[in-house]
């Protein structure tokens, strides 16, 4: 399996900035893409930004030219920086991989993995 453990998150104000991290561990693995989604309280999940292996990324409207999204894959972590930041950007943030884990048959299936979640608030 992978593991993945996020970082950066906590309160700021409006107008301010974070940086999320998110690394991933376990056995043997390969990550396709990786991401952030977030969840506010009575709110669906929703998908923040992606970035491929290849570098293409994608961002939701609402964040577009203030969040970038980066990937180290020599570390196998993404980042998630956060400029301009809004209240209505308080939320959970999760990091998820889509990756496949070498096993005694060889690559397993691709499968969607997802960190534990980190709280950003954004307020005065």
């Amino acid at each position: 399996q992978v593991q993945l453990v996020e970082s950066g998150g906590g309160l700021v104000q409006p107008g301010g900035s974070l940086r999320l991290s998110c690394a991933a561990s376990g056995r043997v693995f390969s990550i396709n893409v990786m991401g952030w989604y977030r969840q506010a309280p009575g709110k669906e999940r929703e998908v923040v930004a992606t970035v491929t292996s290849g570098g293409s990324t994608y961002y939701a409207d609402s964040v577009k030219g203030r969040f970038t999204i980066s990937r180290d894959n020599a570390k196998n972590t993404v980042y998630l920086q956060m400029n301009s930041l809004k209240p209505e950007d308080t939320a959970v943030y999760y990091c998820n991989a889509n990756a496949r884990v070498m096993g005694p048959g060889g690559w397993g299936p691709p499968y969607n993995y997802w960190g534990q979640g980190t709280q950003v608030t954004v307020s005065s």
